[in-house]
């Protein structure tokens, strides 16, 4: 993840997320049981920074509690996300399944 003092990237946080959902269905290959994947809710605390590398100028970082108790000056919001993981066909995602785990649909396509 990419770390910046006192918090990591948005799509850092949200990346390891889907990597966790990757591993997770690699994990239940072969299982009688399975779940399907349904709304995830993500609450985090963040903080926008300037930056002049990013278009936009602008980066959303997740901060912990101590980052936040201790940034003084700093601005922090609130962001609420609910992702809804599919595969790429559109197909609901399921973790575990018979014979091998198939992660090819849920390829990530990149930072967000």
């Amino acid at each position: 993840m990419t770390q910046s003092a006192g918090g990591f990237e948005l799509a850092a946080a949200v990346q390891a997320v889907r990597d966790e959902l990757l591993r997770a269905a690699a994990q239940g290959a072969g299982s009688d049981m399975v779940f399907q994947v349904g709304p995830i809710q993500l609450e985090f605390t963040v903080e926008l920074r300037a930056d002049a590398r990013v278009r936009g100028g602008i980066k959303a970082f997740v901060v912990s509690g101590e980052a936040d108790a201790g940034a003084g000056r700093t601005r922090t919001h609130r962001v609420a996300l609910t992702l809804e993981p599919r595969r790429s066909t559109g197909d609901p995602l399921l973790i575990s399944g018979e014979g091998e785990a198939d992660a090819s649909g849920l390829a990530a396509a990149g930072p967000l």
